[in-house]
């Protein structure tokens, strides 16, 4: 069977696509992880993490998300103009038009609040990431 392909967006300074992309590896090992950064300090941090191949920009949000089975990433992904401005109206669209399966971790910040999900930690988060691949895994196979 080909290599389950994760697709893990982020921006800023990559610290939380960074854990995404860490903890991916731990229990996954055997998945293929493109990370894609809105800037090059998110990509090179998801890099560092243990991505296996990685790319920076619009464009590559727009292809790498063509071939991906699961996108990982904030909430803001999916909104444009969102992350201070790093996600482009494309950006969103190409994910959000995207038919696979996608993770999106709340976080309330950028004045997109999220009602009735209680502020959790990014090791709460992470656990959430891991039992949603497990489950996909589960029925792809």
């Amino acid at each position: 069977m080909k290599a389950l392909q994760i697709l893990v967006i982020d921006g800023q300074g990559g610290g939380m696509g960074s854990a995404i992309v860490k903890t991916i590896k731990q229990n996954f090992p055997a998945a293929e992880i493109t990370a894609v950064g809105t800037n090059s300090a998110a990509t090179s941090a998801m890099l560092r993490a243990g991505a296996d191949q990685a790319a920076t920009g619009e464009n590559s949000v727009i292809v790498c998300s063509r071939s991906a089975e699961i996108i990982i990433g904030p909430v803001g992904i999916v909104i444009a103009d969102s992350l201070l401005g790093e996600i482009t109206p494309k950006m969103a669209a190409a994910v959000g038009s995207r038919d696979c399966l996608k993770i999106l971790l709340p976080v309330n910040h950028c004045n997109n609040i999220i009602i009735g999900v209680p502020d959790s930690s990014i090791g709460r988060l992470l656990g959430g990431v891991t039992a949603e691949i497990s489950k996909y895994i589960a029925e792809r196979e």
